[in-house]
């Protein structure tokens, strides 16, 4: 499973609307909610929230992957925004975070969870992509590039 099958273009906000770092999640949310793959948005929400209070997501380089395994949440589910001012993620380098990615997915499926995170933290460890990312002007060209990246790196796998 690519991750781009999980990120469509309807789940690409460009450019988020938000202020705070709850708006933000919130709003990515939203996006994958439209497609129901959500049961409960708000339980989702506050299980995303609990795993922040045991560290941030703000992971540095303008980059945030809030995530949660939650029963609310029966299927995989990728959703992605561009903050182009960037947002407060209390972020391990104290930097405004400008990419932000939400992962959510049920809790009886630990090693895809874990592989999902892991290709989007390699994604973004290219910083070439990830300022390409910030000058999309909309979910399609954003997915696109996304989708070649992705098949470059990991075609070797």
């Amino acid at each position: 499973m690519q991750l781009t099958d999980l990120l469509t273009e309807k789940h690409i906000l460009i450019p988020l609307k938000c202020k705070t770092r709850d708006e933000c999640i919130k709003e990515l949310i939203g996006a994958i909610e439209k497609e129901g793959l959500i049961a409960d948005s708000a339980k989702a929400f506050e299980a995303i929230l609990e795993r922040e209070k045991l560290m941030t997501t703000g992971v540095g380089n303008g980059i945030a992957i809030p995530h949660c395994k939650h029963s609310s949440c029966p299927n995989f589910a990728v959703a992605m925004g561009v903050h182009p001012e960037g947002v407060d993620f209390d972020s391990i380098d104290k930097k405004k975070v400008h990419l932000v990615f939400l992962l959510v997915g049920p809790e009886n499926n630990p090693s895809l969870h874990i592989k999902l995170l892991s290709r989007i933290s390699r994604l973004m460890s290219n910083e070439e992509l990830r300022e390409q990312l910030m000058e999309c002007s909309s979910p399609e060209e954003a997915h696109e590039l996304l989708k070649e990246e992705e098949s470059y790196y990991f075609e070797l796998e």
